[in-house]
């Protein structure tokens, strides 16, 4: 175990924000390494520090470091199913399974997260029209509590701890290791049609079509151009095709080697940059070959891409909204965002299928959900506060692992089965998160 105020390694967010400092940090590299008993402060498991706001820290509390439980304990090529520890990435098991026909069931926007990070966030990708989210492919998983036992959980097996440690955000104990459905692929690339909308109207037509037809689908929204009552954007829809050749390889990422004493993210860079992407392509409608890499993780090109909102960092601001009334509701919120002021530099909106999670604390439901980055100054703070009084009264909720201020009237308001999450809630475990929405 170190001592938080002399490890090298930076355990912060994605987001950068908030700045949080734990008291201790301690790397797990077997189930038998720690002692609860032992450590005078609360816990909270942590991976790779991809969760946006503050549900992966532990501000004046200890942190686990699972990067070390980072093994493969079984893959039965037969039947697509993985068993791993919980600090392996998706990187790495994509690096195993691709190759032998396989993928993953549902994969997020980023590849550099551990699958204990993808269970305790039950993270969403672009085929949730058609598949739910990540905690329905999770047949079974052990979990390490802090009464020094270890509980097999699945649908059979504990099945209430199993349901609050889905989505339950690192706090109902330490997740050792997993068992995951895969799926099966023809190949590593995609068949990807990319069409240009100019209206919320244009994109609901497009989605209401492209999701009987398409496994993924997902939309880049431009918030800054087209008027105050309008947006436009470019729809993204791809199947896994067979293929002989291997037409293309993903390049290899780009870096940003430092964190620069200011944000390159501000209204004129976004504003350029959101004309630029929109107006490249020239067509209506382009249909191309692309590798899974671009596809699933455009981001992954540039590491630390999250460094050039500078020091202060960027809050990304992410909701789900019932399909009853949608269109109405994304307009006003798009609408109300033009006229805060706001401008994001990175906007994405997609269609959530009625695929119940097993999780009692999961994000998704039925519906469309929105995901907005945004530079960070204190003036935001009081603008999505009143963003999210329009998302509630919806019937909407607020995406915890992006969160990183929602007040706790908000988090009740999302989340109406609290209490029953809290009944399997380990006591020991907490974050920083936890402290603010609870109030504890």
């Amino acid at each position: 175990m170190v001592n938080g105020n002399t490890f090298m390694k930076q355990y912060t967010s994605w987001g950068l924000y908030p700045k949080s400092k734990p008291k201790c940090v301690q790397k797990i590299y077997w189930a038998d390494d720690i002692d609860f008993s032992k450590l005078p402060f609360s816990v909270l498991p942590y991976g790779k520090g991809r969760s946006y706001g503050d549900v992966c820290l532990n501000n004046e509390g200890c942190l686990l470091d699972t990067t070390a439980l980072n093994h493969f304990l079984n893959f039965d090529r037969e039947n697509g199913i993985l068993v791993c520890e919980s600090g392996v990435t998706l990187e790495q098991i994509l690096r195993l399974i691709v190759p032998q026909g396989f993928f993953l069931p549902v994969t997020p926007g980023t590849k550099h997260i551990t699958i204990g990070g993808a269970i305790a966030n039950d993270v969403h990708g672009k085929n949730h029209h058609k598949s739910g989210s990540f905690g329905k492919f999770v047949s079974k998983l052990a979990l390490l509590r802090s009464d020094g036992k270890i509980y097999i959980c699945s649908d059979k097996e504990n099945p209430e701890l199993f349901r609050a440690t889905i989505g339950g955000l690192g706090l109902t104990g330490l997740i050792l290791w997993a068992e995951i459905k895969l799926k099966r692929i023809p190949s590593e690339y995609l068949h990807l049609e990319l069409i240009k909308f100019n209206s919320l109207e244009e994109f609901f037509e497009i989605n209401t079509i492209s999701e009987k037809k398409f496994e993924y689908t997902v939309a880049w929204v431009d918030l800054t151009n087209g008027g105050l009552n309008n947006v436009c954007g470019i729809f993204q829809r791809a199947n896994h095709i067979a293929i002989d050749s291997k037409p293309l390889q993903p390049k290899k990422p780009l870096s940003i080697p430092f964190t620069p004493p200011f944000s390159f993210i501000n209204d004129t860079t976004i504003f350029f940059f959101n004309a630029l992407y929109y107006s490249k392509q020239f067509e209506k409608r382009k249909e191309q070959i692309t590798h899974y890499e671009p596809f699933f993780y455009p981001l992954d090109f540039v590491s630390n891409w999250n460094l050039l909102y500078g020091k202060k960092g960027f809050v990304q601001y992410q909701f789900v909204i019932p399909f009853e009334e949608s269109l109405q509701n994304l307009k006003l919120i798009t609408n109300t965002i033009k006229r805060l002021g706001l401008s994001s530099f990175l906007t994405v909106l997609k269609s959530f299928g009625d695929f119940p999670s097993p999780g009692l604390l999961s994000f998704t439901q039925s519906g469309f959900t929105l995901a907005i980055d945004f530079a960070f100054d204190r003036d935001l703070l009081k603008k999505l506060d009143y963003l999210d009084e329009i998302v509630i009264g919806a019937g909407g909720r607020i995406y915890p692992a992006k969160d990183s201020r929602m007040k706790p009237e908000t988090f009740r308001a999302s989340f109406p089965m609290i209490n029953d999450f809290l009944r399997f809630k380990d006591n020991k475990f907490n974050s920083s998160f936890w402290k603010r929405v609870m109030n504890c």
